[in-house]
């Protein structure tokens, strides 16, 4: 986790905007001359000038030393350590910082085309009339189509105050569009909020991204102007952030001024951060976690269980109990690495051990089925996981696949023909595409409405 300046705590866990590696970071002295470092430097210099000399082939310096790099930080064999080259630094900093730059819309692959699923609310894309369900076909020229959503990324984000030249195709239109947008920055939410029955406020948080403080204060300060009467938040498959964040909100949750966390560094000093919040809580208070919240939503979940009294509701969270820190190089790469662990209030070290919940609830089996890449055919005569993933999704939504065995039979071919023509779809019997999103779409709509954890 990384503490605000250069410092977070992210996990392990994988999404399209993060790549992995839990961090929590704090800033201490990193810039000293390690004593015999010189001496040791030889070697490495010497194997440098060997191969820049004798390879057979020119090498890349730049390549040598990056890889060297890496390979360094790789020797530690600490899954939250990793050089990043110009790209994924650049990756990881808008996560932590909770925007990008770019135009400002959600984007999907359908069929080999880049369709927009919406544009972001405010952004340069909505201005400029973007619509759901247009076809970016170019973008400056290049041709989008066949690309997936990575690579279509690449050429629709930039840098602010540059510009996109879009050709769009538009549902019902025989001419395509030109639509000009400025980039600009585009912030990312990171809190949402909602009053549940008997004055029960709810708040999910994602991550712990710049502005997640921020928008925190003003999903409480709404809860509270509609008269909430207690709070339930939502930590579950959030992997971590940055650190001053989950103090600030710590702040404003943890009563009496008693300890959110401590921080321990090898030569045993500790970095005590206590509550700033005054006599007993507002409100109660319970949490919500799974295997997914980790590291800064484990400071959160710790805090409120060990300092708070307050229940934690769900199942055992992801484990991870060390900080982090990045420094930046001249060329925008830069290496994070662990310098610190962090401790709950009561001094608990829950690295790889994860805090155990009050209230252990678990979802409905269905809840943990893997995605499907909607570019995958999934038909009749054939074998796979993805396959078995799919006839689960099926029952889990009413279908009757026949033998949940990963065969795509003629029982599997009839209950997608018929999920199909129930959605409007060409009912051809292959899961592919729209069918797949949707599919996916029809369990994560019965997830929410059998939240046996939020029923807790």
């Amino acid at each position: 986790m990384l503490i605000r300046g250069r410092y977070l705590a992210l996990s392990l866990v994988v999404t399209v905007a993060l790549s992995s590696g839990v961090t929590a970071f704090v800033m201490k002295n990193t810039n000293n001359t390690v004593a015999g470092a010189p001496a040791d430097f030889t070697k490495l210099n010497q194997v440098y000038q060997a191969l820049q000399q004798n390879y057979y082939q020119d090498v890349d310096s730049k390549k040598l030393v990056n890889g060297a790099i890496d390979g360094m930080v790789k020797a530690l064999d600490d899954p939250y350590s990793s050089y990043m080259d110009e790209q994924d630094a650049a990756a990881f900093t808008e996560t932590i910082e909770s925007k990008f730059e770019g135009i400002g819309a959600e984007i999907s692959e359908e069929d080999g085309n880049i369709v927009v699923v919406s544009p972001i609310k405010g952004s340069p894309a909505e201005e400029a009339g973007i619509k759901p369900n247009d076809k970016i076909l170019s973008v400056n020229g290049t041709l989008l189509s066949g690309m997936n959503v990575s690579e279509a990324v690449k050429y629709i984000r930039g840098e602010k105050g540059s510009k996109a030249e879009l050709v769009v195709r538009r549902a019902g239109e025989t001419t395509d569009r030109h639509i000009t947008i400025v980039r600009d920055e585009i912030p990312l939410e990171t809190v949402s909020s909602e009053m549940l029955e008997d004055g029960m406020g709810k708040i999910a948080i994602t991550r712990f991204s710049a502005s997640t403080a921020e928008e925190f204060e003003k999903a409480l300060s709404g809860l509270q102007s509609q008269g909430m009467k207690g709070l339930i938040l939502d930590l579950r498959q959030n992997p971590g952030g940055l650190l001053d964040q989950a103090v600030e909100i710590g702040n404003k949750l943890i009563p009496d001024n008693k300890l959110i966390l401590q921080v321990q560094y090898r030569d045993g000093t500790k970095e005590v951060y206590r509550s700033k919040h005054e006599g007993a809580s507002d409100f109660p208070i319970v949490a919500l976690v799974d295997g997914g919240s980790a590291s800064a939503a484990e400071i959160m979940a710790g805090a409120l269980k060990e300092s708070g009294d307050f229940p934690l509701v769900g199942e055992k969270t992801f484990g991870k109990g060390t900080v982090q820190t990045v420094k930046d190089f001249t060329d925008k790469s830069n290496v994070k690495y662990t310098i610190a662990k962090w401790l709950t209030p009561d001094g608990n070290w829950i690295h790889k051990k994860g805090i155990e919940p009050d209230y252990k609830v678990e979802l409905p089996s269905y809840a943990s089925l893997p995605y499907i890449d909607p570019a995958q055919e999934l038909k009749p005569d054939t074998f796979s996981n993805e396959i078995k993933s799919a006839e689960e999704m099926l029952v889990a939504i009413g279908y009757n696949p026949g033998a949940v065995d990963g065969f795509f039979d003629e029982k599997t071919e009839i209950a997608v023909r018929a999920f199909q023509r129930m959605e409007g779809f060409e009912a051809n019997g292959v899961i592919t595409g729209k069918t797949t999103e949707k599919l996916m779409d029809r369990v994560s709509d019965k997830i929410k409405k059998n939240d046996t954890q939020l029923d807790k």
